[in-house]
């Protein structure tokens, strides 16, 4: 499987505020399941991973010059951290 599972962290104020708890979110691809997410985030960032949750959000229309046009259904991943651990991706620094 050649497959990149995690495309990019999401930066929202909600995620931001979530961080605090150990929460961070990611945007990854459609068919990763929560597993596979959770091997990624912990090979990835050397961290320990205590649970995930996913969901698919909705693609919505979006106007454009030549029209109305779809945007793509993608998924999202709440990634809680153990006790301690932190990801200096989402701290600023």
């Amino acid at each position: 499987m050649n497959r990149q599972v995690i495309k990019k962290p999401l930066v929202t104020e909600k995620s931001s505020a979530l961080a605090e708890s150990s929460v961070y979110t990611f945007e990854v691809d459609r068919k990763a399941t929560k597993v596979e997410v959770k091997t990624a985030v912990e090979e990835f960032f050397n961290v320990k991973v205590k649970s995930v949750k996913t969901l698919v959000c909705r693609g919505r229309s979006k106007r454009s010059a030549r029209g109305m046009t779809k945007v793509k259904y993608w998924k999202k991943a709440y990634v809680t951290l153990g006790k301690g651990e932190t990801l200096s991706l989402f701290e600023g620094a």
